[in-house]
């Protein structure tokens, strides 16, 4: 799974939500809503899933 954009790891009180995304990764520290909650990107780092070069967002709630 080698390709262009980014994962982003969405938490959700259920647990968190692997997304494929276009683009570049937002910044740690960045607010976005989902689902009516808003959380906040507190780290970028590698994909965890095996051979994939992306970089992963990583969220959490706010």
């Amino acid at each position: 799974m080698n390709g262009d954009g980014y994962l982003l790891m969405v938490w959700s009180p259920a647990g968190y939500t692997l997304r494929e995304m276009e683009g570049n990764p937002p910044q740690p520290g960045h607010e976005f809503e989902d689902d009516g909650r808003i959380l906040v990107v507190n780290k970028v780092g590698a994909s965890p899933l095996p051979g994939d070069n992306r970089a992963c967002a990583f969220s959490v709630g706010n």
